[in-house]
């Protein structure tokens, strides 16, 4: 007996009950376990063994991590913090089943007709080349970062996120959340960004051609304090993909199906979110680790 909607055929339990219902109704039994593909003996057995809930010591502890924002976290986020925080052995397929045993379904990524801020106008100041060429790998952070904005729309209108992420770490390091994509926003963004650059450091800073990062001033605060530009090519959002990449999460777990009256609450929750990302969200391109933990973690082992 296939799933309805034609994908792997259902589990044995499964079957049973569905036949059982149907022989209520009249039909035959024995043309019922044909059709299912069951033997007598096999149909009794299902029936009178339901399957036992997956590691359900962990039920209330995995119920805890998954409710931690809004639209839910994804199973292999739960594990990683089961494994990390709560010392336990647990593969991230059990967690999988855990989940889908709970009815604990995390929202995947949706297409909007809306990806991001246009901040492209014609030729204005100074331009730098593709120095990333779509190569974020980074062997720790402070080597390559991206910089960008996105926006929010929301009941009370619309708001802005300019940060800086660090493509080694994967940490928001720097950022801010204002109603105009203006320059006041990316002096902000930067004054944050340089207070927290490490001693010696140089890194990358790449970002699309917006007319923001072109800006005198912000080419000078950049240049001033130890970073090399690198620039997208026009129209070309792929050439950005890893902080593109952090834009979709955020959309994902923090902003879809929710709204806010005004900026400042959806500010304060936003900045919480990036706290969030930043100290709690365990990733496994950083073998487990929070984006905060693998920082130190790096910048201690080449002290």
């Amino acid at each position: 007996m296939d799933s309805p909607g034609g994908g792997a055929a259902l589990p044995n339990r499964e079957k049973a009950l569905a036949v059982a219902e149907l022989s209520g109704q009249g039909h035959g039994l024995s043309d019922l376990l044909g059709a299912a593909g069951l033997a007598r003996p096999g149909y009794y057995y299902a029936l009178s063994h339901p399957k036992a809930p997956t590691r359900p010591e962990l039920r209330a502890r995995v119920t805890e991590i998954f409710g931690r924002l809004p639209n839910g976290v994804g199973h292999r986020q739960v594990a990683m913090e089961l494994r990390a925080v709560d010392g336990v052995r647990i593969a991230d397929k059990t967690v999988l089943r855990m989940t889908d045993e709970m009815g604990l379904s995390c929202g995947i990524r949706r297409e909007t007709d809306r990806h991001g801020h246009g901040s492209y106008r014609g030729k204005v100041g100074e331009t730098f080349e593709n120095v990333i060429g779509r190569d974020f790998a980074a062997d720790g952070p402070w080597q390559k970062m991206g910089t960008d904005v996105t926006e929010f729309n929301c009941g009370f209108g619309r708001a802005n996120l300019a940060p800086a992420c660090d493509f080694g770490s994967r940490e928001i390091v720097a950022w801010s959340v204002s109603e105009r994509p203006d320059l006041a926003q990316q002096e902000e963004m930067l004054a944050m960004l340089v207070a927290a650059k490490p001693e010696g450091a140089a890194p990358v800073l790449h970002s699309d051609m917006g007319w923001q990062h072109r800006h005198a001033s912000y080419v000078a605060k950049l240049r001033e304090n130890g970073f090399v530009q690198s620039m997208s090519r026009k129209g070309n959002c792929i050439d950005n993909g890893a902080t593109e990449q952090v834009f979709g999460h955020i959309k994902d777990e923090f902003f879809r199906g929710r709204d806010w009256s005004d900026f400042e609450s959806f500010k304060r929750d936003l900045e919480a979110y990036i706290q969030h990302w930043n100290h709690v969200r365990r990733q496994v391109r950083l073998k487990g680790l929070t984006p905060v933990e693998f920082r130190d973690q790096a910048l201690r082992e080449t002290a």
